[in-house]
């Protein structure tokens, strides 16, 4: 996961997946959302969890639930259309 996150490609998550990228390291100071169930476990990981639909934090794109798929796969299509994300940090 970081060595893909590391090519400055987007890299999305949606409902639990958002542990892949806790897991990876990868979601440190971070403004993030997830699965309700998952909010104790972001922010433990030093995530700064919000209640929306889907945030984009330089290089993440992560969404709640499948009830947001709509804006979360309209943001998807963005970020995939802008390509590589020269101005990130990688972790």
């Amino acid at each position: 996961m970081r060595d893909f996150y590391a090519t400055r490609q987007p890299l999305a998550a949606v409902c639990h997946a958002p542990w892949v990228l806790v897991e990876a390291g990868l979601a440190k100071s971070r403004k993030m959302t997830s699965y309700h169930s998952m909010v104790t476990d972001v922010k433990n990981a030093g995530a700064n969890w919000v209640d929306q639909a889907v945030v984009v934090d330089p290089g993440l794109t992560p969404s709640r639930n499948p009830d947001d798929l709509d804006a979360f796969s309209a943001k998807i299509i963005e970020e995939v259309r802008e390509g590589r994300h020269e101005r990130w940090a990688v972790a």
